[in-house]
C-alpha cells in the first residue's frame, strides 16, 4: 500500500471520528430535558437508545458522505469533511424537531423517550435520522454541488418524508399516533421501515454529479415520486407474499399483544425494496 494513502487514511479517519464526538456533543446540549448517560445506564432507557443509534448512524452517513470521491489533497479535503460533516450534524439534528413538530405531531417524542420508554417512538426517531442520513449522504458525494445544493436536497427531502408519514397513516387502518402512543412497539418498527426506504431511495437519488437545478430536481423529485408509489405496493405484497394467511393489521393492531416479529417483516420489505430499485434503476 502507498504509504501516503496509507496517513491521509489514517488522518480522515481522525476526523471522522473527531466530528462524530461534536455530534455527540452537540446533540447532549440542544436535549437537555435528559442525560444521556443517567438515561442509558440508570434507568436502562432502550427506547432511547434506539432512538440514540439511529442518531449516530444518521450523522455517520451524512459524515461520510464528504469523504467519497476524488482528493483534492489533505487539506482540500480535511477542509471539505470539517464543512459538510458540521453541516451534516447539524441538519440531522433539525430532522428531528420535524419529526417531533411534523410526523409524530400528536405528542412529544422527548416526553415519550424519556418518561414511557416507548420503543416504538424510538425506532421513528431512529428512523427519521437514518433517512436524514442517507438524504445528506447522497447530496454531499456528488461531484459539483456547493452547500446550497446539499441545502436544497436536504429540505426537499424532508418535505417528502413528511408527505411519506401522511401517506403511510392513511394505508393504514389503524391509527399510527394513536398505536405508537399505546406504546405498540410493532406499529412504530413498521413506520420505521417505511421511513427509511424512503430516505434510502430520495437519498441515493441525489447522489448523482450536479448538472443543473432543473435536471437534478427533476431527478430528484421523480425518485421521490416513485418511492411514495411503492409504500402502498409494498404493504400489500407484504401481506399477500411474505405473510400470506394473515393480515399486518390484526398482527400489528388487531391482537392485545402486538406481533413485532411481523412489523419487523414489514419494516425489512420497505427497506430492500429500496435497494433493489437503486441497483435496477
Amino acid at each position: 500500500m502507498n504509504l501516503d494513502i496509507l496517513v491521509t487514511g489514517i488522518i480522515l479517519i481522525a476526523a471522522f471520528f473527531i466530528l462524530f464526538y461534536i455530534g455527540k456533543i452537540f446533540n447532549d446540549i440542544i436535549h437537555r430535558e435528559f442525560k444521556l448517560n443517567y438515561e442509558l445506564t440508570e434507568r436502562d432507557n432502550v427506547s432511547l437508545a434506539i432512538a440514540m443509534v439511529g442518531y449516530y448512524t444518521g450523522i455517520s452517513l451524512a459524515i461520510g458522505g464528504s469523504l467519497l470521491g476524488p482528493s483534492h489533497g489533505i487539506v482540500a479535503d480535511l477542509i471539505d469533511l470539517t464543512l459538510y460533516g458540521l453541516m451534516g450534524i447539524v441538519l440531522v439534528n433539525i430532522s428531528w424537531f420535524l419529526c417531533d413538530k411534523l410526523i409524530l405531531f400528536k405528542f412529544k417524542i422527548s416526553d415519550e423517550l424519556i418518561r414511557d420508554q416507548n420503543k416504538g417512538t424510538g425506532a421513528v426517531s431512529a428512523a427519521m435520522s437514518i433517512a436524514s442520513g442517507f438524504i445528506l449522504y447522497g447530496s454531499i458525494q456528488g461531484q459539483g454541488g456547493s452547500v446550497w445544493t446539499v441545502l436544497a436536497f436536504w429540505g426537499m427531502g424532508q418535505g417528502v418524508l413528511v408527505v411519506a408519514g401522511l401517506l403511510y397513516e392513511l394505508i393504514t387502518p389503524y391509527s399510527i399516533h394513536d398505536e405508537i402512543e399505546k406504546d405498540n412497539v410493532a406499529a412504530g418498527v413498521s413506520f420505521a421501515g417505511a421511513i427509511i426506504g424512503i430516505g434510502i431511495i430520495i437519498g441515493l437519488a441525489a447522489d448523482a454529479d450536479f448538472e443543473s437545478w432543473y435536471d437534478n430536481t427533476f431527478d430528484f423529485l421523480t425518485y421521490a415520486a416513485v418511492g411514495l408509489v411503492m409504500l402502498p405496493i409494498i404493504h400489500f405484497l407484504t401481506d399477500k407474499v411474505l405473510l400470506p394467511g394473515v393480515t399486518l393489521r390484526d398482527e400489528i393492531a388487531g391482537q392485545e399483544v402486538p406481533n413485532v416479529g411481523a412489523a419487523f417483516i414489514e419494516a425489512f420489505s420497505y427497506i430492500i425494496a429500496a435497494f433493489v430499485f437503486y441497483w435496477c434503476v
